[in-house]
């Protein structure tokens, strides 16, 4: 990879359901399924962080050709992409061929992946039924994360539920 490709997460999430892989979509792409006004360059997943799980996240990931994205290395670092390598960290961000892809086994906020899949929401994308974080709990995490685009965010997302828009 020259550069690091644009987003695309249909390929993504196409790959992540072939592998079988239990995730929680979560930030501005969980929250656009909501309709939420945000462009994002970047998919954000909270993974189950059981061994099978990561067994074949893994697999997902070398589908994918991950790499770990660094500011000074934006077409990505080569990594032992496996269960074990991916269970040393509780955040990975990664430019693949599909583009960004940011994994966070705990965010901020939240207890992880059980935690998260309680209150998912669930939608069909490109064929997928696929689990998105609750805006409230995108809300808890964004609370915790106290990041300056997090705090607009948040404006936005209790607007929405004021309005019960989803």
């Amino acid at each position: 990879m020259a550069k690091p490709a644009p987003l695309d997460p249909e390929r993504i999430i196409k790959v992540l359901a072939k592998h079988r892989v239990r995730f929680v979509l979560i930030g501005a792409l969980a929250a656009r399924l909501q309709g939420f006004p945000r462009l994002t360059a970047d998919a954000d997943i909270t993974p189950a962080r059981d061994r099978d799980n990561l067994d074949r996240l893994a697999r997902a990931l070398r589908e994918l050709d991950a790499r770990v994205f660094t500011e000074a290395v934006p077409e990505g670092l080569p990594f032992d992409c496996s269960a074990e390598t991916l269970s040393r960290a509780e955040m990975w961000n990664l430019v693949t061929t599909a583009g960004r892809l940011d994994l966070a086994f705990t965010p901020s906020g939240t207890a992880g992946y059980e935690d998260l899949i309680q209150h998912a929401l669930r939608f069909e994308v490109y064929g997928i039924e696929l689990p998105a974080a609750s805006l409230e709990d995108i809300i808890r995490s964004k609370e915790a994360a106290d990041r300056p685009q997090d705090r607009q965010d948040v404006l936005v997302m209790r607007e929405m539920l004021r309005r019960g828009r989803r």
